[in-house]
């Protein structure tokens, strides 16, 4: 119960900026223990979840920023692996009023480009409520995800409002999202999602690159019952995350497979802010094995210190 409290005090002084005075190395540590009962060991990392933290301090460089940006990299992809696995752009605005809805066909999708959260799914345009709408993009927009997390990528990244088409393959209304787990540039293994609109209701499983389930877990979603059908495009997918991923020491690479076509969707430094929850620690540590760290650069933000 006491643990408990500590956590719910702590994300709330957070949310209300009043940690804001606290360097990212002290924050994190406290974070970590907050969030995992352990201390964050940042001279020897030895865990998947520690090795992000290391990374989120020590390896920071200006292309991030441009990377997790939902609209810059657009284009950084786009050079890449090709403008034809860009899910088109239907317009960018920097305010909710300047969106011109009259303009937009009767389904889409608005999401943030600065942020995790910001997403609205537009089925039928006569039916969307625009006040809720307005509310959620407003409220992402007034954050800085940077201090939810101390993820440095999305520090400097412009609050904007991005508007895509509504993709759907075939039947389905829930994309499958195919994230890849990439380390210098190979792709080790992936999770499948599905339905995240509703996170209660959703399914998350790891699965190998040969298509089958992987030994790891999250304690934060259920897992697909049976093995999903694997998708015709998996070896296209394969190898355009190895090029997405070549140069960096971990990089996790979202996809879809829409109507036999693959396409981008984000690209991940620190996924779950380098917290992920796993049904078993050493599935953490396993996985922290395949992570080779870069030689430490000295954090040049907010007094870092080794």
């Amino acid at each position: 119960m006491k643990t408990k409290r500590l956590k719910k005090t702590f994300f709330e002084l957070n949310q209300r900026g009043y940690l804001k005075i606290l360097p990212d190395r002290l924050f994190l540590k406290i974070e970590f223990r907050i969030r995992t009962g352990r201390p964050l060991r940042l001279k020897d990392p030895q865990t998947f979840n520690e090795k992000l933290q290391w990374l989120k301090l020590y390896d920071r460089k200006p292309i991030y920023t441009t990377m997790v940006d939902k609209y810059a990299a657009k284009q950084y992809v786009a050079e890449r692996i090709g403008e034809e696995h860009i899910i088109p752009t239907l317009g960018v605005w920097d305010r909710f009023d300047d969106i011109d809805f009259d303009a937009l066909p009767d389904q889409f999708v608005l999401k943030c480009t600065h942020d995790s959260g910001g997403l609205v799914i537009c089925h039928d345009k006569s039916r969307l409520d625009r006040d809720v709408a307005r509310q959620k993009i407003e409220k992402c927009l007034r954050r800085n995800y940077y201090w939810h997390g101390r993820e440095w990528p999305y520090k400097n990244v412009k609050p904007r409002i991005l508007a895509e088409s509504y993709m759907k393959d075939g039947e389905r209304y829930d994309l499958r999202d195919y994230k890849f787990y990439c380390f210098d540039g190979v792709p080790r293994f992936l999770y499948l999602s599905e339905g995240l609109e509703n996170h209660k209701t959703a399914s998350i499983s790891f699965l190998t690159c040969d298509w089958q389930f992987a030994p790891y877990g999250r304690s934060d979603f259920k897992p697909f019952e049976s093995l999903p059908p694997k998708p015709e495009k998996l070896d296209e997918m394969l190898s355009l995350a190895a090029k997405l991923s070549a140069g960096f020491p971990f990089l996790r690479v979202d996809l879809y497979q829409i109507n036999g076509k693959v396409y981008f969707s984000e690209l991940t430094f620190s996924p779950c802010g380098g917290f992920m929850p796993f049904r078993d620690s050493s599935h953490d540590a396993e996985i922290g094995k395949m992570l080779r760290l870069p030689k430490k650069e000295k954090a040049r933000h907010h007094g870092e210190t080794a």
